[in-house]
Formats: C-alpha cells, sequence, structure tokens
C-alpha cells in the first residue's frame, strides 16, 4: 500500500461525508420552501421567485467569506468552534445549495401543483396529505433536483476552502486536492484526482437512474 493510499481515502471520505450530508439536508429544506411557494398563491409571490432565483446564482467565495466571518473567533457563533471542520464546511453547503433545490423545487413542481389542484380540493386533503401527494407525483423531478444539488456539493471548491482551511486529513476535499496539487504543479495528480471524481458522481447517478426505473415500475 502507498503513502498515497491513507490520503486518498481520508479525502474521499472527507469529500463523501461533506457532499451527502449537505445535499441531503439543502433538498430537504429547499423542497419544502419550493413546494410552499409553488404550492400557495399570496401578494408577493413574484418577488419571493424572483428572490429564489436571484439567490441560486450566489457566489460560492461570498458565502464562504459571510459563513467564516459568523463563525470566527470574534463573530456570534465564534463560541461554538466549528472553524475550519468539516461540520462549517456542510453549513456553507446547506446555504449555498438551499436556495437552488427551493428554486428548481418551485420552476419543476408548480405544473405539477396546477395539475392536482383539482383533485386536491375534490378530496378535501389537509396540507400534510397534500405534500405528501405532490412529492409523490414529482418524484421524478425531485430526483433530478437532488442528483443537481450533489453534483454542486461535490464539485464545490471556494466557500469549502474558506471555512475548512483545506486541512489534510481533516478538511481536505478532491476539490481542495485537485487545486493545490494544480497550484504545486503535481498535474498528474490532479487529473487522477479529477476521473475519481467524476466516476464518484457517475456512480451516484447509476444509482439514481436505477431508483428512477424502480419507481417507474411500481407506480406506472
Amino acid at each position: 500500500m502507498s503513502s498515497h493510499d491513507p490520503m486518498l481515502s481520508g479525502i474521499i471520505t472527507t469529500t463523501l461525508e461533506m457532499a451527502f450530508t449537505s445535499s441531503i439536508i439543502a433538498l430537504a429544506l429547499g423542497v419544502i420552501v419550493g413546494l410552499l411557494v409553488a404550492s400557495n398563491d399570496f401578494a408577493g409571490k413574484k418577488i419571493v421567485v424572483m428572490i429564489l432565483r436571484t439567490l441560486m446564482g450566489l457566489p460560492p467565495v461570498v458565502v464562504g467569506i459571510v459563513v467564516f466571518i459568523l463563525f470566527s473567533g470574534t463573530g456570534p457563533f465564534g463560541k461554538l468552534g466549528l472553524i475550519y471542520s468539516v461540520e462549517l464546511m456542510i453549513i456553507a453547503q446547506i446555504v449555498l445549495i438551499t436556495p437552488i433545490v427551493a428554486g428548481m423545487t418551485e420552476t419543476s413542481m408548480t405544473p405539477i401543483v396546477d395539475r392536482m389542484r383539482p383533485t386536491v380540493k375534490g378530496l378535501r386533503l389537509n396540507p400534510v396529505k397534500t405534500f405528501a401527494l405532490t412529492v409523490t407525483e414529482g418524484k421524478y423531478q425531485l430526483i433530478a433536483v437532488y442528483l443537481f444539488a450533489f453534483a454542486r456539493a461535490i464539485s464545490e471548491v471556494g466557500a469549502i476552502q474558506i471555512v475548512g482551511g483545506n486541512i489534510l486529513y481533516k478538511t481536505r476535499t478532491m476539490t481542495t486536492a485537485i487545486a493545490l496539487n494544480y497550484n504545486t504543479g503535481d498535474f498528474s495528480m490532479a487529473v487522477a484526482l479529477g476521473i475519481i471524481l467524476l466516476l464518484m458522481a457517475l456512480g451516484v447517478n447509476l444509482i439514481a437512474a436505477l431508483l428512477q426505473m424502480r419507481l417507474k415500475k411500481r407506480y406506472d
């Protein structure tokens, strides 16, 4: 076993922990917000939609700086001691990805919500049952939303490098390792890490494709 093996396994583990945790939490939060906006007509809805779509373009470096300031020693959450940790990287990712999930959910689920209105009204479904039915009807769209969220999480470098510090065996991820190896001139390692990163993303997409096929057989 080469000396690079423990380092590589640590980088992969940190990357997967950060990407899966942040994308799943962002999905849960973003889907709730997106469906609430899509399912309800209220004053200022167009403004809310516009804000969501604006936040989808949040610059990662700006998010990283803001989160760093909030959790630094002099920040309001400094006492939590999360600076340069995987937990803070996850928080930064959630801040970055949740608006994307919410915006994509609102856009993709609005036609489904509009199509369901007569059924929901006729059956007099309560909000919980309406939410469950909407998620069931939009399962394929939500899987696609999650895939985008995961891809965004696993490919992020700016925000997590700022709040995580790119510390070996602690907060170094695939993307920050690629950037480091590129900056130090180790292009072969950077390319190798890039290939591994692509294979990881491919694996998640294959799992999602199998899940979509299974759901299609079950519901169709």
